[in-house]
């Protein structure tokens, strides 16, 4: 079940896509924890989801993301 995405973490995802701000992302891949740095480009929806795209195409679902620029999103 997904769980709604706060408002803030919105308003830091449309800031940093307006600036191009440089960001790193700690997420679950595969049951893992990942880490990826890059410019998020755009946030869209694919199957009632909601992804982050970053520069050369990588998607990145909502959801998964704990860390973003260093702030708690949601725990493991």
């Amino acid at each position: 079940m997904n769980t709604p995405i706060s408002c803030e973490f919105y308003d830091q995802l449309m800031v940093v896509i307006q600036r191009k701000i440089p960001s790193t992302i700690v997420y679950l891949e595969n049951e893992q924890t990942a880490t990826v740095k890059g410019v998020v480009t755009e946030l869209m929806m694919i199957e009632y989801e909601e992804f982050l795209v970053l520069e050369g195409g990588k998607k990145i679902n909502l959801q998964t993301i704990f860390l973003f620029n260093g702030k708690r999103h949601k725990e493991i």
